[in-house]
């Protein structure tokens, strides 16, 4: 019955506040901060939305890296791991998620993209997150709930996800996002990968550029403004530095009326990883 309700991959924390104690609905905080991996966890301690367990990006979003780096700094753990994390945190069939994160969207995207590869439709992401939560003056706990365990079966939706050798062979009038800062995607610095610049081809679509300035998604139709002609494209490739802003621009094509486009799971970490991959700087 929710799902007939939720036409769109945003909820409104309104929304979210009327149905909090209706037993179908798991709310995870995903709330988590690049570099400082111990942050997150302490401001969920701090405070969350009641009834919320928390999700870390590199503890349990994200598999083991390789020591040469290909598949990224963020790879996705294995299908196994993700089945026994699901079941773990109580999400089955009948089951209604809604992320959130502190930000600007990004963990909750990424755990909304994740939980969609493998089959489960019903998960949407808390528009403007914890903020926006708090802006409402709804209730927030310091509890730690530990949900009852479910059996979470995967099915695994293969073409959401390419590989670096299906990014290269891709046809080349396909669009490829990258949704970096535009100072990383012209190649001017580059703090965390291999090598400076970008996939040869890409265009810049920075993810921040979907978000209002309150940190909630931009309408449908900014969005279809802001997506352009590139929409009517027969494909749509997103990729970022490791696999997770991406998901930001994911759920914007989501919310355009785009919701086959595809992700370059390592990204440009991945594909930096490589010395022969070509890159591009400057604009294109």
């Amino acid at each position: 019955m929710l799902q007939s309700k939720l036409q769109d991959p945003m909820v409104q924390a309104d929304w979210l506040y009327e149905h909090l104690n209706d037993p179908s609905i798991v709310i995870l905080d995903c709330r988590f901060i690049l570099g400082q991996p111990d942050l997150g966890r302490a401001e969920y301690d701090a405070g969350h939305i009641p009834g919320a367990v928390y999700i870390s990006l590199e503890s349990d979003l994200s598999g083991q890296k390789t020591e040469q780096g290909h598949g990224g700094r963020h790879p996705l753990p294995n299908i196994a791991t993700m089945e026994a994390l699901f079941s773990r945190i109580g999400i089955d069939q009948h089951t209604t998620v809604v992320a959130y994160d502190g930000d600007d969207l990004a963990m909750a995207a990424r755990l909304w993209w994740m939980l969609r590869y493998v089959g489960h439709e019903r998960v949407y992401v808390l528009d403007g997150g914890y903020a926006a939560w708090n802006r409402a003056t709804y209730p927030t706990s310091t509890e730690i709930l530990h949900r009852k365990s479910r059996s979470f079966t995967a099915n695994v939706q293969s073409d959401m996800l390419l590989t670096k050798n299906e990014v290269v062979q891709r046809e080349s009038s396909t669009p490829l996002l990258d949704s970096r800062a535009p100072e990383r995607y012209r190649g001017e610095m580059e703090p965390l990968d291999p090598k400076a610049g970008h996939i040869p081809g890409a265009k810049c679509f920075f993810y921040k550029y979907t978000l209002q300035a309150d940190g909630t998604l931009q309408t449908k139709e900014q969005l279809q403004n802001h997506f352009g002609e590139l929409l009517q494209q027969e494909q749509i490739i997103v990729y970022c530095g490791s696999g997770v802003t991406a998901c930001v621009n994911l759920l914007a094509l989501m919310r355009a009326g785009r919701p086959d486009a595809k992700l370059y799971g390592g990204s440009w970490s991945d594909w930096s990883s490589y010395p022969d991959s070509p890159v591009a700087t400057g604009d294109e």
